[in-house]
């Protein structure tokens, strides 16, 4: 086929043309983030963290199961599923809360602490952070740690900022080993930058590299998902982090009561905060920037219908999360790490053997039943890489059902 001579000016014309796009492409959305994300995030009032908080959690959650579903045919009939799925992951259940029951964890100076005055937060922030020392020092360490401090708004600003800067001058030698902040009750662009200023200024007055310091966007309010021009704002406030900006969490009670839902249907699957979480999505897609979902308040654990009952509720939020392409979510008590931990390695397990069959006939362009894209095969080899990463299925699984290493995985992924 003979191509016309006015071809390569034409091309080189569009070059010129979509230079400006093709760089803001580049560098707003290079893809998903392909590290180990963590399946929750566990929020602890300053004024009660210990060093012990984090076994205590696993500890009384175990205590929960052996109460009230002491085998894997009792969980399996408290969820409503097969007893044969929970069988294989019931015992792995158990390990992980004995050996690393949670997997990102705040200490909380904002909604979960309260007000108290200078002289006391200054007091509870200094023990928590010896606390927090002694804990990342063990063998059950979450994997991401850090703090709650209140929010930018001008009532709680100076003493948001107080909290934030008292707490990275005394962890600046930990920085690196899994910090992340959180910014909450966000309501407008320029907090984001200004929440980018006080980590310029922190970094530099405690000697660690630009860009050190990183933090999520808690989304809990109306303004975050609508500005008052009628722009939708997270997209500008992932950029206005300037790289900082790691994911967005949504808070669910602040975002419903901000919206005047009843307190009786405040929950993570009403239809104003499927929207807000739809927004949530869309801002976050390809960027790097991770996001995750709310919890649910309900944690009754008073006898075994109850504790049944929450954990029923418990375990189809998770999976309706996960099932709509949200991987994380907060935990408010001990007795939610069972089900959240039962619902991720179910959902990765029952993904696991179909996943392997289409990306082994992927790999070797050979028809099937389903003819799969390259964006497809991206999103199967990520369902793997998550399994993995939280534990649901191992690496030796994968590679004898798929015949694939993680590290060619990870090449599907790009």
């Amino acid at each position: 086929m003979e191509v016309p001579e006015f071809v390569p000016d034409l091309t080189a014309a569009l070059d010129r043309r979509l230079q400006r796009v093709d760089e803001d492409l580049a560098t707003n959305y290079p893809g998903d983030a392909t590290t180990r994300q963590p399946i929750h995030t566990v929020y602890v009032p300053g004024d009660v963290f210990t060093a012990d908080t984090i076994a205590q959690w696993g500890g009384q959650a175990i205590d929960l199961l052996d109460r009230f579903a002491p085998d894997a045919a009792a969980l399996a009939a408290t969820v409503g599923v097969s007893g044969d799925e929970v069988a294989p992951v019931y015992d792995r259940i158990r390990e992980k809360l004995r050996s690393n029951p949670i997997e990102d964890f705040r200490v909380d100076f904002e909604d979960g602490y309260g007000r108290r005055s200078d002289d006391v937060e200054d007091e509870h922030l200094g023990a928590a952070i010896a606390a927090l020392r002694t804990s990342l020092g063990r063998p059950d360490r979450p994997l991401l740690w850090g703090i709650r401090f209140k929010c930018f708004e001008a009532p709680t600003r100076a003493r948001g900022v107080r909290t934030l800067a008292a707490f990275i001058a005394a962890m600046a030698d930990r920085a690196s080993d899994g910090l992340t902040l959180t910014l909450p009750k966000v309501t407008s662009v320029e907090q984001v930058e200004a929440m980018v200023e006080a980590c310029d200024r922190i970094e530099d007055e405690v000697d660690l590299p630009r860009g050190t310091i990183t933090f999520e966007i808690q989304v809990e309010t109306a303004q975050a998902i609508m500005a008052g021009s009628g722009a939708a704002p997270l997209a500008p406030m992932i950029r206005a982090g300037e790289g900082r900006v790691t994911s967005l969490h949504y808070g669910t009670f602040d975002y419903s009561a901000g919206l005047g839902i009843a307190a009786a249907y405040q929950s993570a699957d009403h239809p104003a905060a499927d929207h807000a979480k739809n927004v949530m999505q869309v801002s976050t897609a390809q960027t790097g920037v991770r996001m995750s979902d709310g919890s649910t308040n309900v944690v009754a654990f008073g006898d075994a219908d109850q504790a049944h009952a929450t954990w029923k509720l418990h375990y189809d939020l998770v999976e309706r999360s996960l099932v709509r392409g949200i991987y994380q979510g907060w935990d408010m008590h001990p007795g939610h790490l069972p089900t959240r931990y039962l619902a991720n390695y179910l959902f990765f397990r029952r993904a696991m053997p179909d996943a392997c069959k289409r990306l082994s006939a992927y790999m070797a362009k050979t028809a099937g039943d389903v003819m799969d894209e390259p964006a497809t095969a991206r999103m199967l080899a990520m369902a793997l890489l998550r399994g993995v990463h939280c534990g649901a299925i191992d690496e030796h699984e994968v590679r004898e059902a798929s015949g694939l290493t993680l590290d060619q995985l990870l090449e599907l992924t790009r």
